[in-house]
């Protein structure tokens, strides 16, 4: 049975009340507003209304809408104030504090049920609603969260794809993550005015599985070659670049942060500081951080590995020869968080969890 807290220091108001909604509810009783706020406390949102005299002793009325509105209870039970004050100065302030109505004594049986009952309702219903939506808004974020550990999955599948066409370890896609991941955190902390965080740097991490999506339309012999590229066929390879991009188009979402940070990253991931780089010669700030630290990565996990042109560099000398500027130059802030990131990137070689 649904309760109704009656408080008024005055015994008969709390009967005349008592007699009006004691077959259908179970009457709870307060003489004053500090009884009121135990009871409240007690009870808490199983009480469906609560009558409030305004003026009692110990605690008035207001007392205990106050107590009602720092534990949050007034947001769930309705209140209908019960005053012999018809002030507009005190029925303003019974509003401010939270109470859903006002009756003035003396009052007439019939309409204090009425209201009360569709106070009651009102609450009731809105408490549904606010059940239903909460539940709906769990099963939108498992949806949202399902749909991405799908798109991550598609994302890293197509960037694998590219790894095993160029006899790539099938490895290197989540070590340029990871890599990649390290530096922008020593960003976040070093240069707050990239204005990087935490949900940023998943999803750059995420765009930077197609760094070499381009490479999909350069031809076997060429990205495959063991020896040194001719002129004609390094520019081929370098097209990559623009390659890659002309397929992220065919699934351009407007407006996407993360689309553009793939595309970026595609791009923009062989130009370096000093403007010696392509496909644009982007000079300095020109390149985004992001596409800076994916290219770094590149060249570091490049280095470290084995490549059908190539044997390994130890991690030493790769550090040394990316420091030295012999895979071009960076700009000096990412050369920092480099520096700064230097154990996440060893622990790259060994983790094999993608934390990104």
């Amino acid at each position: 049975m649904q309760k109704i807290l009656i408080v008024d220091d005055a015994e008969i108001n709390r009967e005349l009340l008592k007699d009006i909604f004691e077959d259908e509810y179970s009457i709870l009783e307060a003489r004053d507003g500090q009884e009121a706020i135990d009871i409240i406390d007690l009870h808490k949102l199983s009480i469906s209304l609560v009558f409030l005299d305004l003026v009692m002793p110990n605690k008035s009325g207001l007392d205990v809408l106050s107590f009602m509105n720092d534990r949050g209870y007034i947001d769930h039970i309705p209140v209908i104030m019960i005053t012999g004050e018809a002030t507009i100065e005190s029925d303003l302030r019974t509003y401010e504090y939270g109470a859903a109505d006002i009756i003035y004594k003396p009052f007439e049986p019939s309409i204090v049920t009425r209201r009360a009952k569709n106070l009651i309702e009102l609450y009731q219903n809105r408490e549904s609603i606010e059940r239903q939506l909460e539940e709906r808004t769990k099963e939108l974020r498992k949806s949202q969260e399902q749909l991405a550990k799908n798109n991550e999955f598609l994302i890293n599948a197509l960037g694998s794809v590219v790894e095993f066409r160029s006899l790539e370890s099938g490895e290197h896609v989540k070590r340029v993550k990871n890599i990649s991941g390290a530096m922008l955190s020593s960003a976040k902390r070093l240069f707050p005015e990239y204005g990087l965080d935490d949900s940023k740097i998943h999803m750059i991490t995420q765009a930077a599985a197609l760094h070499d999506l381009g490479k999909i339309a350069i031809p076997d012999v060429i990205l495959n070659k063991p020896g040194r590229f001719t002129p004609e066929e390094f520019a081929e390879m370098k097209m990559h670049t623009i390659y890659g991009c002309r397929i992220l188009e065919n699934f351009k979402q407007s407006d996407s942060e993360f689309y553009r940070y793939c595309y970026e990253i595609c791009r923009w991931h062989h130009e370096r500081h000093d403007g010696n780089g392509y496909p644009d010669g982007l000079v300095g700030d020109e390149i985004p951080v992001w596409a800076e630290a994916v290219a770094v990565a590149d060249c570091f996990d490049a280095l470290v590995s084995k490549r059908v042109y190539k044997s390994s560099f130890s991690f030493e000398t790769a550090f040394s020869m990316i420091k030295e500027g012999k895979c071009g130059v960076f700009s000096p802030n990412i050369m920092k968080c480099f520096e700064d990131s230097a154990d996440e990137l060893v622990r790259a070689y060994s983790d094999s969890e993608d934390p990104y």
